[in-house]
């Protein structure tokens, strides 16, 4: 499995926007978990940010919580999902990358869980709550095993802060496209593109933006304004949800498709259907 950075080179020679579907592992159970990550796999999904389920998610808004909340008193623990990746992992194209808060990670200590996600393949990590100012030792720990780590750029960063953060990020650079939690809304607020033009202006780098986008309309707006890619969480967390697993599951493929599918030109879809 390609890196997170050679895959975005490959998508850019190809003049792709890359889909980044996020779904809780173990909410409604890790079986169902290793479904999803497969199905999201074969249906359009270029990388899978997959959350670790954390009982004080701070970033995550009420859909993302309930699920973890829900994972949890199911017992789902770290051990368990990391286990459920070394299965998975190999049968994946779509590189994996783990979303989790910093208090654990400290927990166990910064190089034993970097070395443990990584002898499971995942080649990307996200911790929302990282300081750029304590982020140091992660990065450069987690490069030296082959895991790149995505840091935020939140609308309210101010332009110094921005550079510092395209800099540091690895991967990509994950841009947020509200001031608060993730969450399914009406709308993409208008200065994402400008946010857009402030990040290229500093970097080159790849920019993923997430927190808000749950239509296909509103991912094709953020790819026309110029994003590399395009984070879809809590439209795949609510729709896994809902009925039973089978039906969450068929919900789960639909929407990649659609999503995939809006953020690719038509010329690329009929090369692709030839």
């Amino acid at each position: 499995m390609a890196s997170i950075s050679l895959s975005f080179q490959s998508l850019r020679d190809r003049q792709q926007c890359a889909l980044i579907p996020f779904i809780t592992a173990g909410d409604p159970n890790l079986e169902t978990t290793v479904e999803a990550l497969r199905i999201l796999d074969r249906n359009g999904a270029d990388f899978i940010e997959l959350g670790v389920p954390y009982s004080d998610p701070l970033a995550d808004g009420p859909v993302i919580q309930a699920a973890a909340t829900r994972a949890l008193q199911k017992g789902t623990k770290l051990e368990q999902v990391l286990e459920m990746l070394q299965v998975v992992i190999p049968d994946l194209k779509a590189p994996i990358i783990l979303f989790t808060y910093y208090n654990p990670i400290l927990y166990r200590g910064i190089k034993p869980f970097l070395a443990e996600i990584a002898a499971v393949g995942v080649r990307g990590l996200v911790v929302p709550d990282l300081p750029l100012e304590e982020s140091e030792e992660l990065i450069q720990t987690a490069a030296s095993l082959g895991i790149e780590v995505i840091l935020l750029v939140a609308p309210t960063s101010s332009r110094k802060r921005i550079d510092a953060i395209a800099r540091q990020s690895q991967g990509f650079i994950y841009l947020v496209s509200v001031t608060g939690v993730t969450g399914i809304r009406s709308q993409i607020q208008n200065r994402v593109q400008h946010l857009l033009k402030d990040l290229r202006s500093v970097t080159d780098k790849p920019i993923g933006v997430g927190f808000g986008i749950s239509e296909p309309e509103q991912a094709q707006q953020v790819r026309e304004w110029g994003a590399d890619a395009v984070i879809v969480g809590s439209a795949f967390v609510k729709r896994l949800a809902e009925g039973s697993p089978a039906e969450g599951l068929q919900a789960v493929e639909q929407l990649c498709r659609e999503l995939k599918a809006a953020i690719t030109p038509v010329s690329l879809q009929q090369v692709g259907n030839r």
